[in-house]
C-alpha cells in the first residue's frame, strides 16, 4: 500500500524518474516551454520550483544543490543570473501548465509546461508550425491542379492526333 506516499511513480524505477525529472528540468530551463504529458508536467514543477527557489538565494550552498540536479554549469548561471532575478518578487507559482488535449498515439494527456513570463513561446511555435504545414499543403494542391492540366492537355492533343 501507498498510505502517505507522495508524488507518482510515472511507471519508472526512483532512479529513473529522478533522471527523468532531472532531464524536463534541465529542458524547461533551457527552452523556457516545453511539451510533455500532464502528469509529467506535474510532477516536474516541484523539481523546478525547487530549483528558482534556490536560486533566488544565489549562495553557493544554493548553488551546489541545483548542480545536484542540473548537472550544466552554463544552465546553473544562466539560471542565477537570469531566471531567479526575474521571480525575485515572487514567492511561488513559478511555472505554468496548459493542458493540449490528447497524443494521437497513445492517447496520452499532453500538457505546454511553461516558464511564467515566457509565455507563447511554444504556443508560436506550434502557430508557425501549422502555418507551414498549410502552405506546404496549398503548395501540394497547386501542383496536383497544374499535373491535371497537365494531363488534360497531353489527352486533348492525342485525341486530335487520332
Amino acid at each position: 500500500m501507498r498510505h502517505q506516499k507522495s508524488g507518482r511513480k510515472l511507471g519508472r524505477t526512483h532512479s529513473h524518474k529522478k533522471a527523468t525529472l532531472a532531464n524536463l528540468a534541465l529542458a524547461l530551463f533551457e527552452h523556457k516551454s516545453i511539451i510533455t504529458t500532464t502528469p509529467k508536467a506535474k510532477e516536474a514543477r516541484t523539481t523546478v520550483e525547487r530549483i528558482i527557489t534556490f536560486a533566488k538565494k544565489g549562495d553557493l550552498a544554493a548553488r551546489r544543490e541545483v548542480l545536484r540536479t542540473i548537472q550544466d554549469k552554463d544552465l546553473v548561471k544562466q539560471i542565477f543570473e537570469e531566471i531567479a532575478p526575474k521571480y525575485a518578487e515572487r514567492k511561488g507559482g513559478y511555472t505554468r501548465i496548459v493542458k493540449l488535449g490528447n497524443r494521437s498515439g497513445d492517447n496520452a494527456d499532453m500538457s505546454i509546461f511553461e516558464l511564467v513570463g515566457y509565455e507563447n513561446l511554444k504556443m508560436e511555435k506550434i502557430e508557425k508550425q501549422r502555418q507551414k504545414r498549410q502552405e506546404k499543403k496549398k503548395q501540394q494542391q497547386k501542383a496536383a491542379e497544374a499535373a491535371a492540366k497537365e494531363n488534360e492537355k497531353q489527352e486533348s492533343r492525342e485525341e486530335k492526333e487520332k
